[in-house]
């Protein structure tokens, strides 16, 4: 575990830092990537981390790693975005559990898209209401991390 940490995560980041890259702009890159790879809308989160990473100018590829490293996350928080969601609209709660809605979408997807479009709605909403928040603490989270990084990977 420890070698993939370095090799996929670590080490690209420290290329980065060699690259010009300042620690701010990854973590930003960073934050950015995984609270948007943990959209709850599956399929979008490569595309709102293209679309981000031009708009914030951050390096496309640091922020869909982390977009990529997010996706379990997606799929573990989507139900509590839907709880969420239908919490804050007082919807009627959906009778489905992550496995069962994953294999209405791959079943049929547009039917599933159908079927869910309101919880979904409302789970964007509570998403939208999380992300800001999750965004500042992951920067400031990340921020001293890749400082420490920086004087690490510095020639003697």
């Amino acid at each position: 575990m420890r070698s993939f940490w370095e090799r996929k995560i670590v080490r690209p980041i420290i290329n980065l830092l060699k690259q010009g890259m300042t620690p701010e702009k990854i973590a930003v890159g960073l934050a950015l990537g995984i609270v948007l790879g943990i959209f709850p809308i599956i399929g979008m989160t490569t595309l709102l981390c293209t679309i981000a990473a031009f708009l914030f100018r951050v390096n496309l590829p640091a922020i869909q790693v982390a977009n990529y490293l997010a996706a379990p996350l997606q799929l573990a928080l989507l139900l509590p975005f839907y709880r969420a969601g239908e919490w804050l609209f007082h919807a009627p709660r959906l009778p489905l559990s992550v496995k069962e809605i994953a294999a209405l979408v791959e079943k049929d997807m547009f039917g599933a898209m159908a079927f869910l479009w309101d919880t979904t709605l409302h789970a964007v909403v509570a998403w939208t209401l999380v992300a800001p928040v999750l965004v500042f603490l992951l920067y400031h989270l990340f921020k001293p991390a890749l400082h420490k990084l920086t004087l690490r990977s510095a020639p003697a």
